[in-house]
Parts: structure tokens; C-alpha cells; sequence
């Protein structure tokens, strides 16, 4: 049986820094070509970053992805790699239209090409607003193994090109991706990559991104999986990886060329003759998948460290209230940037409590970050004399002038303001416009209140494991939560219980269930009609929220599409 060594690059690309991506790809490679790997796959899009967007619309970056492309064939074989077969995904213009494609790279050229066919357009995904499908499948010979590959969406979606590869035949499927993260995604994609490989007849290998683009998070989770669905390995998430791998294929295939149902099979040969045996290397033992808490805690570090650095930020400042909120959004940010580089605010009023005030200097003492101490109330003063304020339009100034204070600091440091609301608040517009919502990057955007809560006691957990201080105050976590406007202020003055409120908002807003559906489910229709009525008038806050990482199925944004002027009650 021919054997084949096999190299999966899960890295970090950047959208529209094609030479430092194509840098990272000769990096990779090389590690690949040092590690003895005959074919070298990286991930969807690679070269170009993803998603592009709009840019895919621009005729001058398309060309300019082209000829990146064509400079990386020959970069490769100039710095010794030209022996090694090397997927890459880029962006293509042809007549037809601009496509996601992937190409094969040897010998200093390129070699073969070709054109995702799926197109996904839900969720995230626009992709039929910028590509052509694609109707053809290059099938490489690489030393007497036939290799087919499946760009992303055309591994997710049943028939297609993997059901014309395991019709034409194939020693080997390789899949390209750039699959952002969710969560429990990885559990779907074993199943879904063992089906395919079922369906093709075949090995398949699995490639994914790693890292942040404004709200999306790649996690990664490379896999290689049997003919007969077996898991083979597995990359860690989160972190760039090669995965090295010795693969015994049975060789000679191809069993068919030319139209093969709705495709137009080519074949390519690189290498006709299969290698002489070697010694295989050890099979890398699989990656043991994330605990819930913890691989979303990775995608929040991974989504803001990438965020701050890919926009050329170099430190970071939030306000510190002692709460919840900000004292997750303070560890998150010490973990994905270091306490060097994050400045915490404790800006008092006339109703911040003393704990409040303690449990931001504690906060500040357990992490190391830069701490400082801004009271508000002479400049909360001025507004409301000269405004005569009262009421919540009084307790609104408070959050505006702290934010006032935040971006003047941001101005005069180059800080990136974070803004420290989580997705129940956002819901149900529990925020200030102007005020506690300015900011650059909101980390916790996507993630409910109730789980904000378990993502601090599961990272105060994780440090007393590894013996270091944990780095929430207990007290933040404990105490009942209150945005501290008025005497005597909690948030049940004016929602429900956040695990009552949470079971709502996740069935509404994730689930889009309607009225009747709720009532059905259980709820109350006083409880429904508030949450409801509070969701559906604070989406005009939620356009001017800032970006934060996705982790849910429907986050805010892109995910979440609604009218701002919208007449339709459910009721």
C-alpha cells in the first residue's frame, strides 16, 4: 500500500495581509518539509484571511490575491519546499465571477485549482452575495495516491462533491475550512466529518483556522478520520498547530475522469510512482475536545487578544464597578493580553457602595493589571444642576460620564475601550447608550449572564488548581448584581431572575420562538409580555453596540437581523 506523509497547518491568518499570510504559509511549510511531509493543507481561504467580505467585491484585491498566489508557488520551490504538494486556499477571478478557491502548489507553479460549490448563506455566512460556484474537482496524484479535496461548505452539506469523489474514486480527501466557532460545534463535526468520509470511500483530512476576525473565532479542531469512521487525531483548539501524520492508502483509485454527476472531474499527476517504505512516524494521540466553560473562556481570550492586536492596539481600559461583569471582562483581558497591558477604572459616584470600590482594587491586586482611581460625581453634579436631571435621565448621566471619562483616556493613551455588558443586558437593553455601551470591543457581548457567572467560578477553579491566586473577587460573584444609579439599586428592580430571564431570552432570541410558543413552553404571559416588549424596543441600542466574539448560534449582529422601525409586536 502506498504511504504518504501528511501535514494539516491550523494557523492564524489575517484578512487582507496577504504577505503576511503568504509568510505564514512558507512558514508552516517549512515546518511541514522539516517534519518529512510529502503534502502540506492549509485552511480555507489562507491566504486572503477570512471572511473578506466586501474586498471580494474589489477587482484590485482579487488580483492582487491571484498574484500573491502565483509569488507563493515560486517563494516555495525558491526556500526548498517545491517538492512538497501544498494546498492553499485563496480568492480567484475568473470570467464567471469571484470564487473561493484552493489551489495545489509543487514545483514552483500552480498546478491545479479549484472552486468551493456549496455557497452558505445563513448565519454569518454571505457567500452567495460574493462568489460563483464552482462545478469542477481537481484530483492530484501525489506519489500514487489520488487526493481530492472539498472546500468548507462542501463538506457540511449532504450530495455534492464529496458524494462525485467517492463516485470517481479517491485514495484521500482533504477539506480545507474556515469554520467559526460555536458552542458544542466540535462535537458536531466528528459526526458530520465521519459521514462524509463514509460517503466519499475514503480517508478524510480536516483543516481548520484558528484565531478572531472582528466577531467570528476560529477554533481550529483539525481531524483526520478513517474511511470506516474512525478518529485518527485530533489538533488541540485555539492554537496554531501541525498536525503530522503517516497514512497507509490503498492507491489506484480513480475510477472514473471527466463529467461524474454534476461535476467535471480532472485529474492531475505530481508523482506517478508510490514512495519506497519508510518507518512511520507515532500516530499523535487525539486532542482531548474542551470542557463547555473552558473552550468558551479560549474563544473570548482568542476572539479579544486577536481583536487588539490585528487592529494595532497595544493596551486596553475598562471600567472596574466591582461587579460581575467587569471583573470577568478584566481576567479575560489579562489572560489574552497580559496585566501589563490592561488599565482598570474604578469611577465611583454618590451610590457606589464601598464593596463596590473594594472589589475593584481587590480585582486589580489579584490580576496585576494597571489600576486607577476616576470619582464622578463633581462632573455628574455639573450635568444635573445645569440640566435640572432627575429621575433615570440622573441615573443615565452617571454611566455617560463614566464613559465620557473611558474614551477620554483612550484618547490620550491609545487605549482600546472594552465595554463590559453581557448578552442578557443587551437583550433587553439594560444598558446606557453613550454611557456603560461605548467602547471599541465588547468581549462578553454573546454570552448570557448566568453563564458569565459560571465562566467566573470555572477560571477561579482552574487558577487554584494550578496553585496561583484566583483572580475574581468572590464577593463580585456573590453579592447581588446592581448598576448602583439610585439608593438601594439591584437589577431584579426592574428584570427577572437572570436563570428565569436567560431561559427566555435563549428560547426567543436563539431558538426565534414566538409568543404562543413560549407560553406553551411553560412561561408566564406577564413574564413573556416583558421580556419580549423590552427585547423587540432595544434593537436601535444593539446597532450601536460595539463588536464583541460570537460563541452562540445567534449572536447580536450579523447572526440577528431585525428592523430597527418594526410595528410587528408578538403577542
Amino acid at each position: 500500500m502506498p504511504q504518504l506523509r501528511l501535514a494539516l497547518a491550523q494557523v492564524n491568518a489575517c484578512v487582507g495581509d496577504l504577505a503576511g499570510n503568504a509568510d505564514l504559509v512558507v512558514r508552516w511549510t517549512r515546518k511541514a518539509v522539516e517534519a518529512g511531509a510529502h503534502l502540506a493543507v492549509f485552511p480555507e481561504m489562507v491566504l486572503t484571511g477570512y471572511p473578506v467580505e466586501d474586498l471580494a467585491l474589489r477587482e484590485s484585491f482579487a488580483q492582487a490575491s491571484k498574484e500573491a498566489l502565483d509569488g507563493l508557488a515560486a517563494r516555495l520551490a525558491e526556500e526548498g519546499c517545491g517538492d512538497i504538494a501544498v494546498f492553499v486556499g485563496y480568492l480567484d477571478r475568473d470570467a464567471g465571477g469571484v470564487r473561493n478557491a484552493a489551489a495545489v502548489l509543487h514545483g514552483g507553479q500552480v498546478v491545479a485549482r479549484q472552486f468551493k460549490h456549496h455557497l452558505p448563506n445563513y448565519g454569518v455566512f454571505d457567500e452567495r452575495r460574493y462568489f460563483a460556484s464552482g462545478d469542477s474537482l481537481d484530483v492530484v496524484r501525489v506519489h500514487g495516491v489520488e487526493v481530492g479535496m472539498v472546500i468548507c461548505e462542501d463538506l457540511w452539506q449532504d450530495g455534492g462533491p464529496i458524494a462525485a469523489l467517492g463516485e470517481a474514486g479517491v485514495d484521500l480527501v482533504v477539506s480545507p475550512n474556515a469554520s467559526p466557532y460555536e458552542r458544542k460545534k466540535d462535537d458536531a463535526r466528528l459526526a458530520l466529518v465521519t459521514r462524509r468520509a463514509a460517503e466519499a470511500k475514503a480517508p478524510l483530512a480536516y483543516v481548520n483556522l484558528i484565531g478572531g476576525q472582528d466577531e467570528l473565532v476560529f477554533d481550529g479542531d483539525s481531524m483526520v478520520v478513517t474511511a470506516d469512521g474512525a478518529l485518527v487525531t485530533r489538533a488541540p483548539q485555539f492554537v496554531e498547530h501541525l498536525v503530522v501524520l503517516d497514512l497507509d492508502l490503498p492507491g489506484g483509485a480513480a475510477r472514473a475522469e471527466g463529467v461524474v454527476g454534476e461535476f467535471t472531474v480532472h485529474r492531475r499527476t505530481l508523482s506517478e510512482r508510490p514512495l519506497p517504505r519508510y518507518e512511520p512516524l507515532p500516530v499523535p494521540q487525539p486532542a482531548e475536545p474542551l470542557p463547555d466553560e473552558a473552550e468558551v473562556w479560549y474563544a473570548l481570550v482568542t476572539g479579544l487578544r486577536d481583536y487588539v492586536h490585528k487592529n494595532g492596539f497595544r493596551s486596553v481600559v475598562l471600567g472596574l464597578s466591582g461587579g460581575i461583569d467587569s471583573a470577568v471582562v478584566a481576567a479575560l483581558a489579562v489572560d489574552a493580553l497580559g496585566a501589563d497591558a490592561v488599565h482598570g477604572v474604578s469611577m465611583p459616584s454618590n451610590y457606589s457602595s464601598e464593596h463596590s470600590k473594594s472589589d475593584a482594587a481587590d480585582l486589580a491586586q489579584r490580576t496585576g493589571l494597571h489600576y486607577s482611581v476616576q470619582p464622578i460625581a463633581d462632573m455628574v453634579g455639573v450635568f444635573v444642576d445645569q440640566l435640572g436631571l432627575t429621575g433615570l435621565a440622573e441615573e443615565n448621566v452617571q454611566a455617560r460620564c463614566r464613559g465620557v471619562t473611558l474614551m477620554g483616556l483612550s484618547n490620550q493613551h491609545g487605549h482600546l475601550v472594552l465595554a463590559t455588558g453581557n448578552k442578557t443586558e443587551l437583550a433587553v437593553g439594560y444598558s446606557t447608550i453613550y454611557g456603560d455601551a461605548v467602547g471599541g470591543f465588547a468581549p462578553i457581548k454573546d454570552v448570557l449572564k448566568t453563564l458569565v457567572w459560571d465562566l467566573a467560578r470555572w477560571r477561579n477553579a482552574e487558577a487554584e488548581k494550578l496553585g496561583e491566586l484566583p483572580p475574581i473577587p468572590e464577593n463580585s460573584i456573590t453579592k447581588p448584581p446592581s448598576a448602583e444609579l439610585r439608593p438601594g439599586q439591584v437589577d431584579t428592580d426592574s428584570l427577572p431572575d437572570y436563570e428565569l430571564l436567560d431561559s427566555v431570552l435563549d428560547d426567543y432570541v436563539e431558538g426565534d420562538k414566538g409568543y404562543r410558543d413560549l407560553i406553551a413552553m411553560g412561561f408566564t404571559h406577564e413574564l413573556v409580555d416583558k421580556v419580549l416588549r423590552m427585547v423587540d424596543r432595544a434593537e436601535y441600542k444593539r446597532r450601536q453596540y460595539p463588536p464583541g466574539t460570537k460563541i452562540t448560534f445567534k449572536a447580536f449582529g450579523r447572526d440577528r437581523r431585525l428592523p430597527i422601525t418594526s410595528g410587528w409586536r408578538e403577542g
